[in-house]
């Protein structure tokens, strides 16, 4: 389904004062999560809005400043936040969201606001403090799912639990965004939250700055190519993100293409036994792994490449595809979640089953063994990018979505008051012995 299917009304609003919950924002940059966040706060306050981002605090930065017109409050960690005695994440969140909490509402004390904007269950239990202390809407991003990044097993007590925290933060929402048609369909199979109250709003992307210099391009392709086609890889080095896959599609591309060369820019806990793989397959001389790019080194990588592969098991949205396409990269990505939301086959790129090796070379051969189709549907794909998804749209879309929770604040505080004495808890279980109420159960 294209994204355009959910466009909702982007007409200038009035004002509206912000106050954004992320446990990542710069210089905390951990994944993709802080990157948004933060282009959404500067596109919000580009666009006239009032925004404070509540955060965690990071050596060396302010507690409080002002940047890119948003105002930062980050939070200290308390004395005995970490190291903890345990090394529990759950443990960790819970320290974290007390002292979230204190932050925030210190920010409260010299302005009000009309809406709290969360960001996925590490936030939770600040953003339902400061909705009842506040009385005021509160919009949850669920950003991926548990169940979802372990392919709908949850494992141990730590991932039941996680889940429980994101099924009682988007049931406790007023309205809930969803990054893609596939992530609101699973927030409503998973939680039970009405599609009604659920907007797709994509994420955005700054395509001016994934437009590498031609030298800079020119530089990357003779450091990474050879005398054949370069296919590149850019991503974390995790299970789901089906980097494996595309290894084993290698021998199949070498035969067809002498000269090939592929490079896999990432780094994470699956390295190593991806560069095991590599090994086993004698693919030394034609598969690298380049490490970490920054945000200079990369755009130049993608833009050099003949084909760009998203092999994703799991992708929620697909971040790396819309880079890859402001970067000038051929797209092959796999037919799955957010990413078969925005490739068209055909048209912006082309698609294959995922963890299929086999079906994803076909896709890659596509590409590289046409180079005048590969440069039309880069061409297409690079368009569509600044069309669709850049910041300012997505900012007017989000602040819709603001607009439409204080329209219905009134009547869904009066129905959760009534609903509240008859409704049952759900206690986790947590490696600890505690017990972590996670919310109202919905069945």
């Amino acid at each position: 389904m294209s994204p355009d299917a959910d466009v909702i009304d982007i007409h200038p609003a009035r004002r509206q004062r912000v106050l954004m919950l992320s446990w990542e924002y710069p210089p905390v940059l951990v994944g993709g999560l802080g990157r948004h966040v933060h282009a959404l706060s500067v596109a919000l306050a580009a666009a006239g809005h009032d925004v404070t981002v509540v955060t965690r605090h990071a050596d060396g930065a302010p507690l409080e400043e002002y940047a890119d017109d948003v105002r930062i409050i980050r939070a200290a960690e308390d004395p005995v936040t970490f190291p903890l005695a345990t090394p529990s994440l759950l443990a960790w969140t819970m320290a974290f969201n007390h002292t979230l909490t204190r932050a925030a509402l210190r920010a409260t004390e010299a302005d009000t606001y009309d809406v709290i904007h969360a960001h996925d269950w590490l936030v939770a239990h600040t953003a339902m403090t400061l909705r009842d202390h506040l009385d005021i809407p509160l919009v949850t991003t669920i950003h991926a799912t548990e169940a979802g990044r372990h392919q709908g097993w949850l494992p141990d007590e730590m991932n039941r639990t996680i889940h429980g925290v994101e099924h009682w933060l988007a049931g406790e929402s007023g309205r809930v965004i969803a990054c893609s048609g596939y992530m609101r369909d699973q927030v409503t199979t998973l939680f039970g939250v009405p599609a009604e109250r659920i907007d797709v709003v994509p994420n955005g992307v700054d395509d001016r700055a994934w437009r590498a210099r031609p030298r800079a391009v020119a530089e990357a392709r003779a450091r990474f190519a050879g005398d054949g086609p370069l296919v590149g890889y850019a991503g974390r080095l995790v299970y789901e993100k089906g980097v494996q896959h595309l290894v084993h599609a290698v021998p199949y591309l070498r035969d067809r293409h002498p000269g090939l060369r592929v490079v896999i820019a990432g780094d994470g806990p699956y390295r190593t036994e991806l560069e095991e793989e590599a090994r086993r397959l004698a693919l030394g001389q034609t598969v690298r792994f380049a490490g970490f790019m920054d945000a200079t080194q990369l755009p130049a990588l993608l833009g050099a490449t003949d084909a760009t592969v998203v092999p994703s098991l799991y992708e929620p949205f697909g971040m790396v595809a819309l880079e890859a396409a402001a970067a000038g990269a051929p797209l092959a990505v796999a037919r799955t979640g957010g990413l078969a939301e925005i490739v068209e086959p055909g048209v912006t790129g082309v698609t294959f089953p995922h963890s299929d090796p086999d079906a994803l070379a076909g896709a890659v051969d596509q590409l590289v063994g046409d180079e005048v189709f590969a440069r039309r549907v880069a061409r297409r794909a690079r368009t569509m990018v600044g069309r669709r998804y850049g910041w300012a749209t997505i900012a007017a879309r989000t602040a819709a979505t603001y607009g439409a929770a204080r329209r219905e604040h009134g009547p869904a505080r009066a129905h959760r008051a009534a609903a509240r004495p008859g409704e049952a808890r759900q206690k986790i279980t947590i490696p600890e012995g505690n017990l972590l109420a996670v919310g109202d159960a919905a069945c």
